[in-house]
């Protein structure tokens, strides 16, 4: 399986995923923090994390998937969301919050 198909595995198979830098116990940046925090806040405590840092074909083959430059990427429902800081517009508008509420 190429990094391409293991990608769209992980998005497949968990509702919410958040490709980021370090784990959601232990972010190894700033965004990625960010990032875990505003799902927190959005109420979405269980979602899948993918440290990007501990395999470097996923962190690059995951900016090719997604056609996005940065890390990190939430996807929901295998729709990419985008990255933290379109999170943060997301959270202030309610959206975010009203796209996670729609998980199974």
């Amino acid at each position: 399986m190429n990094t391409q198909e293991q990608i769209q595995q992980i998005i497949n198979n968990h509702e919410v995923v958040l490709f980021m830098k370090g784990t959601k116990q232990f972010p190894q940046c700033g965004f990625s923090g960010r990032a875990v925090q505003l799902l927190k806040a959005a109420g979405c405590n269980d979602f899948f994390d993918v440290n990007v840092l501990a395999d470097q074909n996923l962190r690059e083959g995951i900016k090719v998937f997604s056609d996005w430059p940065t890390i990190p990427q939430l996807y929901v429902r295998s729709e990419f969301i985008g990255g933290s800081d379109i999170m943060m517009e997301m959270f202030e508008a309610g959206e975010l919050q009203q796209v996670l509420a729609n998980q199974h």
